[in-house]
């Protein structure tokens, strides 16, 4: 038997169906579904999103026991196998991922496919575990909230002094914009404070402010 021929047969031997019986396709399938109901109720408890998408949450588990199926139905076959690389590299996911939470589940849901379609189950168990515990450390660190939007509309810019005494008040605040025009002036305000409420209040009751509002986001700074 020449080299080629061993290598050949070789390959050939490493694709055997006969290696994959009822039982350990089932219990590949089995404990990856267990897996991915997992990761399914940990997305629904860490999720930040001011929206909340079921369907997202579903279909990233089930990708879970789709990549398994996949990966064991490469195991079986080298033509299935390479069928499989040829359909993968020509499909195209256009679906933006607004979250890089969602980012961070959806691959550990594929990884999780990909280990235990190999059948390398206590990794992907100890992969589970470990970035879980990770997330909600990571989770708890303290990090500072980013600023408040303080946008003012006043009919003169002889008020400007009284407002920004007014604002220094109640905590920090940087001018991100002013603008000055023969009606009046608006004016722009990073302002960081505990008592936002109280200080639009007031704001509004100055004689000559025709309008206050405050605006804040999901965003968050760190330094």
């Amino acid at each position: 038997m020449s080299f080629n021929d061993a290598i050949k047969k070789s390959v050939l031997e490493g694709f055997s169906y006969a290696d994959l019986s009822t039982t350990k396709i089932m219990t590949t399938l089995i404990i990856t579904f267990a897996i991915a109901l997992y990761i399914f109720f940990v997305y629904k408890m860490v999720t930040k999103s001011a929206f909340y998408f079921k369907s997202f949450n579903i279909s990233m588990a089930i990708i879970s026991v789709v990549t398994a199926g996949i990966i064991l139905a490469m195991q079986s076959s080298i033509v299935i196998s390479l069928g499989m690389v040829g359909a993968l590299s020509i499909v195209r996911f256009r679906t933006a991922i607004k979250d890089p939470m969602d980012l961070l589940f959806l691959f550990w849901s594929i990884g999780t496919g990909i280990i235990c379609g190999a059948g390398l189950y206590k990794i992907a168990i100890i992969l589970a575990v470990l970035v879980t515990i990770g997330i909600l450390i990571l989770d708890m660190l303290p990090v500072r909230i980013s600023p408040y939007l303080l946008i003012v509309n006043a009919d003169s810019k002889e008020l400007e002094d009284s407002i920004l005494d007014l604002v220094k008040e109640k905590g920090a605040y940087k001018i991100k914009s002013k603008n000055i025009t023969a009606k009046g002036m608006d004016m722009i305000l990073e302002v960081r404070s505990k008592k936002e409420k109280e200080l639009v209040d007031q704001l509004s009751e100055l004689e000559g402010v025709t309008s206050v509002s405050m605006l804040a986001h999901d965003g968050e700074v760190s330094h």
